[in-house]
This record gives structure tokens, C-alpha cells and sequence, in this order.
């Protein structure tokens, strides 16, 4: 038997952002009704980043993603995230594609906080704001678009020349954007957070009823990109409560005893499965996204079914 090699050109002509959303919302689903394996994520620590093992199964598709996360990446000019992914057959264990990931690790973070936005923020949402305009935040207003009449974006970064280029991205998509500062930034229907921040740069004042926030960039120990107040008054969702626990947006005031384990609604897919009320009038809500693993086998599953279908990619033999 032979395994198919997917490059990133490769796979960016196999997926569209409407197939990522259909993907993830199905593995938050199947999340929410306990029908998938996802061990916890292993973590290798070194001083500028880490690299992660991600195994996960689920509607007979398994696979394991390796990735990592260097946010000082760009100084040697490659990506912060880099991702391969082995795509294997559960009943014998063969290697049936090893594909490039870093595209659907894009994507499919992006339709997270689209499909969490669906759910939890208010359904005439037209304004986005955008705290980190790196990589991250395109697939995340691609992914907003196509569930929402988006009008204008705000948006915010330490390089203003990465800001500009979102803006211009922005405007390419027929959307109005601004760069501005961070605190009115935060003056919108959805917050889209995409930092590697280590302390809270989004303050509870800046934060009016009925947001929504999606809460992306926090993805290790440590990591914050909230006051711990926002969580607090807000009602919380994760994708998984362990990895939540453990490396999401809620991991310092839960280890600074701020908040506790109780006080999380529940996952995004006990919501879409009807166990947990989304959105209830003009509440603030968040949603922690760490990165499942199940979502990115779901999103494999596609490319690797369309690349099959259209004889796309390299075969070779391993062993």
C-alpha cells in the first residue's frame, strides 16, 4: 500500500472555508455527545516555544497532528505555527496521507470562533474587533463572514504594519476596517483575541453588554489574554474542559482561584447538542478555544476524501 504526501498548495485548492466550519461544528458536536478519543496534548517545552502531539478519533478517522508554537518565528522569517498530520486507517493502522497541517490548523481555528460566534453571540453581530492581526485573524473574519452580515472591522496590533495589512486584507473583502486603539477596539459585537499574550491586555472596562468574545490566542500555561474580571462576570465556554483547565484562556484565574471549575457553562458542543443554554439576552460571553484535536482530524477527513476524489498529491511507499 501506498500513502499520500499533501502539500500546503495542495490542500489550500481542497478546502474552503465553508467545509472547515461543517467540520468543526460536527467534531464540537460529537465532542458534546462523548463519541470521540482525544487524549490530552503532550507538550515538548524549549526557552522560544514548544511542539505539541495531538491524537484524536472520531466517526471511524484517526490521526495525530504535530505542530508547533514559536511566536518569535517571524524574525527568521517562518510561520509561528508549522503543522504535519499523519491520517491513518483505524483498523490496521496505516499511514493512508501525511499532509501539511499548518493550512488546517488555520483554518479550522478560524471556523472555532466562527462556529462559537454562531452560537453565542448575537445573530445581527456587524461589527468585528480584532485584538493581533497576524495569521490567525484572517481565517477568523473569513470564517465570520460567511455566518455573519459583517460591516466594519476594528482592529488592533503591536505592528502597526501588520495591522495595515489586515486592513487592507479587510477591504479587499468589500468590509470596512480601522486600525485603532485596543480600548475601542473592544466597542463591538464580537472580540476576537488572537495574541500570545502572557498578561491581560483586554480590560473588563472596555467591555459592554451583549459581547461576544472569542478567545483564541491563549493555547499554553500561562498564557492571557483577559482580565480575569471579564471571566468573572461573563458566562464561559470552553471546546474541552481538561485542555481548558490546563492551557486555555481560563487557566490563570482558575490557578489564582479567581474562578472555579463550576463556574464554566459548559463546552461549545454541549451547546450545540442542546445540553447547555448558548446565549441568553445581553450577557457577555466568552469562548476559550484552545485547538482540539478532533478538529483537525474532521477537517483531514475532507482533504483527505477530496484529494482521493480529484487524484491530487504524491504517493509513496514507507514501508
Amino acid at each position: 500500500m501506498e500513502t499520500l504526501i499533501l502539500t500546503q498548495k495542495e490542500i489550500k485548492s481542497l478546502l474552503t472555508m465553508e467545509d472547515a466550519l461543517k467540520a468543526v461544528e460536527h467534531a464540537f458536536k460529537m465532542h458534546g455527545m462523548n463519541a470521540v478519543q482525544m487524549p490530552a496534548k503532550i507538550y515538548l517545552d524549549f526557552e522560544k516555544g514548544d511542539l505539541r502531539a495531538m491524537p484524536a478519533y472520531l466517526d471511524g478517522k484517526a490521526g495525530v497532528k504535530w505542530v508547533n508554537s514559536h511566536p518569535e518565528n517571524s524574525k527568521v522569517g517562518l510561520p509561528t505555527v508549522m503543522a504535519l498530520l499523519i491520517y491513518n486507517d483505524p483498523e490496521t493502522g496505516f499511514p493512508l496521507a501525511v499532509m501539511d497541517a499548518t493550512h488546517i490548523t488555520n483554518m479550522r481555528t478560524g471556523a472555532a470562533g466562527g462556529v462559537a460566534s454562531k452560537y453565542l453571540a448575537k445573530q445581527n453581530s456587524k461589527v468585528l474587533g480584532f485584538v493581533g492581526c497576524g495569521t490567525q485573524a484572517y481565517t477568523q473574519l473569513i470564517a465570520h463572514k460567511e455566518l455573519f452580515d459583517i460591516k466594519e472591522v476594528k482592529c488592533f496590533d503591536i505592528s502597526e504594519d501588520r495591522a495595515s495589512k489586515f486592513v487592507e486584507f479587510c477591504g479587499n473583502e468589500s468590509i470596512h476596517a480601522e486600525f485603532m486603539e485596543i480600548e475601542e477596539v473592544c466597542n463591538c459585537d464580537i472580540l476576537i483575541t488572537t495574541t500570545p499574550s502572557r498578561k491581560p491586555i483586554v480590560r473588563e472596562e472596555w467591555i459592554s453588554e451583549g459581547t461576544h468574545i472569542n478567545a483564541i490566542g491563549a493555547d499554553a500555561p500561562g498564557k492571557q489574554e483577559l482580565d480575569s474580571e471579564i471571566m468573572k462576570m461573563a458566562r464561559v465556554f470552553v471546546d474541552d474542559r481538561d485542555q481548558a483547565f490546563h492551557s486555555g484562556e481560563v487557566n490563570v484565574p482558575l490557578s489564582k482561584g479567581i474562578i472555579k471549575p463550576e463556574d464554566i457553562a459548559g463546552t461549545i458542543g454541549e451547546v450545540i447538542t442542546g445540553k447547555v443554554e448558548g446565549r441568553q439576552g445581553d450577557e457577555i460571553t466568552v469562548f476559550d478555544s484552545t485547538g482540539l484535536a478532533i478538529q483537525d482530524i474532521a477537517t483531514a477527513s475532507i482533504v483527505f476524501q477530496r484529494a482521493v476524489e480529484g487524484k491530487v498529491g504524491t504517493k509513496i511507499s514507507f514501508f
